[in-house]
C-alpha cells in the first residue's frame, strides 16, 4: 500500500466512498464492543458468591453463569449473568456489522480521507489483507455471541470454541490491521500492540493450562486488549467518516447557497 497517493486522479485508480452511513453505521458499530466494561463492572458489583469475585482469579465466564454451584473449585453465584450474556451477544453483534458494514478498501487506508488507491499489486496484496481482517473479525464476533448464547454452566464444548474463536480471530484480526494502517496512522502500532498481548497470553494460556495463580489476569490479557483494540479502531474510523461527511454537507451547502 505505499503507492497510495493524494495525487491528482491517475488510470487505474480510485478514491474510496468514506462518508457512506454504511460506513459510519459499521464504524459506531465496532466502537460499540467498550460498552462491556462497564456491564462487566456492574455484574462484578452484584456478585454474591461466599468470597467476592477477584479479577486476577475469577474467569469471565464465571460472570455468565447462570446457575449459583461450584465449578472447578471456584464459588460462582452471578445474579446479573443475563446482563453479562447479553453484552457478549451485543460485543458479537457490534463486531459481526464492522466486518460486514466496513468496506475492505476503506480499511486499506484506515478510513484516511483524501487518500487516492492505484489498482496494482499494491492494493491487490492490501485489499486480501483487509478482507482476512474482515473475515477474521467476523469469526470473533460470532464466536463472542457463542459464548453469550452458551454459558460456561451449560457443559456444552461450544462455549469454549466461541472463546477460542474470540481470541484466536481477534488477536490474528487487529495484528492484520495493525500492518495494513502502518503508512496512515499512527493508531497502527497501538493495534500491534493490542494483539500481540492478546496473542502472547494466548499461548502462555495455552502452555500453562490456565492452571496459574492468577488465571482471571492472564485471560483478561487475552480479552481486554481486544475489546480497547477494536474500539479504537471504530472511533478512528467513525471519526474520519464524521469529517468527510461534515466536508460534503459544507460543500453542498456552499453549492445551493451559490445557485440561488
Amino acid at each position: 500500500m505505499a503507492k497510495q497517493t493524494s495525487a491528482p486522479a491517475v488510470p487505474g485508480s480510485f478514491l474510496p466512498d468514506l462518508g457512506s452511513p454504511r460506513s459510519l453505521v459499521g464504524a459506531w458499530a465496532q466502537l460499540s464492543v467498550v460498552q462491556y466494561f462497564a456491564a462487566e463492572a456492574a455484574v462484578i458489583e452484584a456478585w454474591a458468591a461466599p468470597q467476592p469475585y477477584d479479577r486476577r482469579t475469577g474467569f469471565i465466564s464465571d460472570l455468565g453463569a447462570v446457575n449459583c454451584a461450584v465449578y472447578d473449585g471456584r464459588d460462582v453465584c452471578s445474579p446479573l449473568h443475563l446482563l453479562m450474556n447479553a453484552s457478549f451477544v451485543v460485543q458479537g453483534l457490534g463486531l459481526l456489522l464492522g466486518a460486514l458494514l466496513l468496506g475492505s478498501a476503506m480499511l486499506c487506508i484506515a478510513a484516511r480521507p483524501g487518500v487516492r488507491i492505484l489498482q496494482d499489486t499494491a492494493y491487490l496484496k492490501g485489499r486480501s489483507g483487509a478482507i482476512g481482517a474482515r473475515i477474521l473479525t467476523g469469526a470473533a464476533g460470532a464466536g463472542t455471541v457463542i459464548v453469550g448464547l452458551v454459558p460456561e454452566d451449560y457443559g456444552s464444548p461450544w462455549h469454549f470454541a466461541g472463546a477460542l474463536m474470540y481470541f484466536i480471530g481477534g488477536a490474528f484480526a487487529l495484528l492484520l490491521l495493525g500492518f495494513l494502517w502502518l503508512p496512515h496512522t499512527r493508531m497502527s502500532w497501538f493495534l500491534l500492540a493490542c494483539g500481540t498481548v492478546c496473542f502472547a497470553a494466548l499461548i502462555a494460556g495455552a502452555v500453562t493450562r490456565m492452571e496459574l495463580p492468577e488465571p482471571g489476569t492472564l485471560e483478561r490479557l487475552m480479552a481486554y486488549p481486544l475489546t480497547i483494540g477494536f474500539s479504537a479502531a471504530g472511533l478512528l474510523i467513525a471519526t474520519r467518516v464524521r469529517r468527510v461527511r461534515r466536508i460534503a454537507a459544507s460543500a453542498a451547502a456552499w453549492d445551493r447557497k451559490e445557485r440561488m
